[in-house]
C-alpha cells in the first residue's frame, strides 16, 4: 500500500509516518503544493496512492484546496469513485466549517490531532484500508507498556 502524508508539523508528520509504515510505504510532504505534485507524479508513474493523510492547515496550499484539486484530477481522468484514493483530513482545528467543507469536497474521514492510534486504526479498518487482523495487532501494540 502507498501512503502520502501531507503535514507541515515535523512531529505530527513523523508520528503518522511511524504509525502508518506498518501498513505500507509512506511518502512525506510538508505543504499543499508538494502534496499535489506527489499525487500527480504517482498517477503519471501508474503507481497511485491508496491513502492520503492531509493536514487542513498547511503552507502554500491548505489541505481543503489539495483535497479539491485531487478530486478534480480524479474526475478529469475518469477515475470512478470506487477507485478514488482514500483521503483522511487531519487537524488540530476544532472548526466544524473546515470539516463540513472537506466532507462536501469528498474526504473519506476526519481525524483530530493528537491522533489516537487505536481510533485511527479502527477508522482505517472501516475504510477497508487495513484488514481486521491489522487492527488487532495495532490495539495490542497500544496496550504494550
Amino acid at each position: 500500500m502507498r501512503i502520502l502524508i501531507a503535514e507541515d508539523d515535523p512531529a505530527s508528520r513523523q508520528f503518522l509516518s511511524k504509525f502508518l509504515s506498518q501498513y505500507g510505504e509512506c511518502d512525506q510532504v510538508v505543504d499543499g503544493l508538494e502534496a499535489i505534485d506527489a499525487y500527480v507524479m504517482a498517477m503519471k508513474d501508474n503507481n497511485p496512492y491508496d491513502l492520503i493523510c492531509l493536514d487542513i492547515m498547511m503552507p502554500k496550499v491548505d489541505g481543503v484546496k489539495v483535497l479539491k484539486a485531487i478530486r478534480d484530477l480524479e474526475r478529469q481522468n475518469n477515475i470512478p469513485p470506487s477507485e478514488s484514493v482514500v483521503i483522511i483530513m487531519t487537524t488540530a482545528l476544532g472548526a466544524t466549517d473546515h470539516v463540513h467543507e472537506a466532507f462536501a469536497l469528498g474526504c473519506n474521514a476526519y481525524a483530530a490531532k493528537p491522533i489516537d492510534t487505536a481510533k485511527f486504526a479502527e477508522m482505517l479498518k472501516k475504510l477497508n484500508i487495513i484488514p481486521a487482523t491489522a487492527l488487532e495487532s495495532a490495539a495490542a501494540e497500544e496496550a504494550e507498556p
